[in-house]
């Protein structure tokens, strides 16, 4: 079966109109209490590959629901005044969220590679504490 539009058209369309953020930029955002950095990888990943510290764990799955006031399953952080800056690996997931999350009217960006280069350009990554 073809499909009408692939993963990666998908990303391109999405990248094409949103903000994309540089590594190197938003570490510098890591301690700016303005900015919330939101997580959208699994939580195997985040445990395989840490997290940035400071980040808030959305999964993917969930966000529109917890972006939206109007849901039962909205999380108040989403309502602050805040700069919102969302990540997923390689910056794929993230690009269609951020893309999807503008067209509900929600104000963010994305790490345009993804945590995929976090570490290597000097971001600090923590790691879950064993259970």
């Amino acid at each position: 079966m073809a499909l009408k539009i692939s993963a990666s058209q998908m990303v391109a369309t999405s990248r094409a109109r949103i903000t994309e953020i540089e590594t190197a930029e938003a570490i510098g955002m890591v301690d700016d209490p303005r900015v919330v950095i939101v997580d959208l990888r699994d939580p195997r990943e985040r445990e395989r590959s840490g997290f940035i510290p400071g980040s808030f764990h959305c999964p993917r799955g969930m966000v529109e629901f917890w972006v939206d006031p109007d849901s039962p399953y909205f999380k108040p952080i989403f309502g602050e005044a805040k700069q919102f800056v969302f990540h997923c690996a390689s910056g794929w997931r993230s690009a269609i969220t951020v893309a999807t999350l503008q067209d509900m009217g929600f104000d963010a960006a994305h790490i345009k590679e993804g945590f995929s280069t976090w570490a290597e350009n000097g971001g600090p990554v923590e790691f879950p504490q064993e259970r």
